[in-house]
C-alpha cells in the first residue's frame, strides 16, 4: 500500500440510506421504515435540570448490506426563535434485529455512557427498555432508559425517552417529531 491509499476511501461498501443498493439484508426488514435522515425538533426536561428546553436533532440510520443498521444522532438546543445556542446529545450505534420483532439496540453517547437495549418492533412503532447501562466515571448515574419510535401516517417519526437517573424514577425526558430528509 502506498501513502495515499492509506488516506483512500475504505475497499467496501460504504453505508447507505437506500434499501435496494445494497441490498437490505432480510433480517432487518421490520427496521426497513427507518431508514434515512432524519431531522426535527422537540424538547428534553427532566427534574434535575432547569428546563424544559427546545432542541433539534438530527438521525441517520443507516444499512451496508449485512445483519444490522447504524444509528447515528446528534442534537443541539434552541432558542424560542430556533435559533442554535449549542451542540448538545450525540449518540452513535447499532439497530440489531432478532428473530420475531426482537430488537436489540447498542448505543454509546458523547455523554460517557454505554446503552444495551432490548424490545420489539410491531408494524411502525419500536420499543425497547435497557437491560444494562454501563457509565465512564465522569458520567451521571444512569440506572434505566425506555424509548419508542413510532412512524405516523403522515411520515412523520415521533421518538420519545424516559430515564431513571440521578436518584430520580423513570421520568419523560424527551420528546421529539422528525421529517425524513434528503441530507
Amino acid at each position: 500500500m502506498t501513502a495515499s491509499e492509506d488516506f483512500a476511501e475504505p475497499p467496501i461498501p460504504a453505508d447507505t440510506t437506500d434499501p435496494t443498493a445494497p441490498p437490505l439484508h432480510e433480517a432487518c426488514a421490520p427496521l426497513r421504515e427507518l431508514l434515512g435522515v432524519w431531522r426535527g425538533r422537540g424538547r428534553v426536561d427532566y427534574p434535575t435540570i432547569s428546563g424544559p428546553y427546545r432542541f433539534g436533532q438530527q438521525v441517520r440510520i443507516t444499512h451496508d448490506g449485512r445483519p444490522f443498521l447504524r444509528h447515528q444522532a446528534k442534537a443541539w438546543l434552541l432558542d424560542a426563535e430556533d435559533r442554535v445556542l449549542r451542540p448538545a446529545a450525540w449518540e452513535t450505534g447499532w439497530w440489531r434485529p432478532g428473530a420475531d420483532g426482537r430488537l436489540e439496540l447498542l448505543l454509546a453517547h458523547s455523554t460517557g455512557i454505554v446503552e444495551v437495549f432490548y424490545g420489539r418492533a410491531e408494524g411502525s412503532r419500536w420499543e425497547l427498555t435497557t437491560d444494562a447501562v454501563l457509565p465512564t466515571a465522569t458520567a451521571k448515574q444512569v440506572e434505566a432508559a425506555h424509548r419508542s419510535y413510532a412512524l405516523r401516517g403522515d411520515g412523520v417519526l415521533e421518538c420519545a425517552e424516559s430515564r431513571a437517573m440521578v436518584g430520580e424514577p423513570m421520568t419523560p425526558h424527551v420528546a421529539v417529531e422528525l421529517h425524513r430528509t434528503t441530507a
